[in-house]
Parts: structure tokens; C-alpha cells; sequence
């Protein structure tokens, strides 16, 4: 049983026990994360190749480390010139241990479910209070009189080097 797993923009053939390299996750040492970007999953029987994703699929995995990968020499020269510049970098990674593969949906409570639907009525009701708040003061910028201060400010007149003109030759 393996999956084909996308991270960092990075792929990764995991299987149960597998040990891999990623790119910084936000997540504390010994913590536990989920991959939902599967791409490919054998169960030993079918193979199944997302369209981009497989659908309900997902990767356990455990946070063993949060350190920095090896370190990338970055030299720059340019012959005969005496120019040379030398740096070096080290990205930082997450270590993981794959825990399971799992093929099907996460189970949700109900109540969550009808918490997030009173949530989103909520939301909604919001803003349709604001759009209306914004219609009102577009009205009211609208409906004002131009200040007499903008109405007397004289405009700059715009002269580029170019455009200033010449003294009439006398003959």
C-alpha cells in the first residue's frame, strides 16, 4: 500500500513507516498532521490516479523534527574582473514519520454542521448590513457640494524640457 503525496510543491511516494523530508510545516514537534493533497493511491488491489486529487483520501503522518536541511552553496564570479561572492543558505525542513494511509472521507458530527450553517447565516446577515452601510455613504458623498478651497486652487500647468519655445531669430 503506498500514495503519491503533494507538499511544498513537492511529490513524495509514501508508504506506511516511511520517513520523509518536507519542506517547514506549521506544526509543533510531536504533533501529528494530516496530507489531503493525495495524487495517486494503491490499496495492493487498485490503483486510483486523482483528477487532480483523490477524493476522501489522506495521509497520517507524525512530526518528528523541526530543523534545517543541508546547507547550499551560492558562488558567484566573473573572470578578470576580481569579482567573487560567496553565500550559502539552509532552508528549513520538517521531518515526518508516515503513520497511515487512509481511503475515505473524514466522518463529521452533526452538531459541528449546524453550528458552521448558524455561523454562515450569521455571516451573511453581516453583510448584507455593511453593503447597505456602503450604499448610504456613497450616497452621501455624492449628495455633498465641491468645498470652495477645491473650486479656487489653481492647476499646475505641465511643461516638459522639450516643449518650451524658442526665441524668434531677428535677421
Amino acid at each position: 500500500m503506498y500514495a503519491v503525496v503533494r507538499t511544498g510543491s513537492k511529490q513524495f511516494r509514501v508508504s506506511k513507516d516511511d520517513v520523509i523530508i518536507v519542506e517547514k510545516l506549521d506544526v509543533e514537534s510531536g504533533g501529528d498532521v494530516e496530507l489531503e493533497e493525495v495524487l495517486v493511491f494503491d490499496d495492493g488491489k487498485k490503483i486510483i490516479l486523482g483528477t487532480p486529487l483523490v477524493p476522501g483520501a489522506r495521509v497520517a503522518a507524525k512530526v518528528l523534527d523541526q530543523t534545517r536541511g543541508e546547507k547550499v552553496t551560492v558562488f558567484k564570479k566573473k573572470r578578470r574582473k576580481g569579482y567573487k561572492r560567496s553565500k550559502g543558505h539552509r532552508q528549513q525542513v520538517t521531518v515526518l514519520r508516515v503513520t497511515d494511509i487512509v481511503k475515505g472521507a473524514k466522518k463529521k458530527a452533526k452538531k459541528e454542521k449546524a453550528t458552521t450553517d448558524a455561523s454562515k447565516t450569521v455571516v451573511q446577515a453581516s453583510s448584507v448590513n455593511t453593503a447597505s452601510e456602503k450604499k448610504k455613504t456613497t450616497a452621501k458623498k455624492t449628495g455633498t457640494k465641491v468645498s470652495a478651497e477645491a473650486k479656487t486652487t489653481p492647476k499646475k500647468a505641465s511643461s516638459p524640457k522639450n516643449s518650451r519655445k524658442k526665441p524668434k531669430e531677428s535677421s
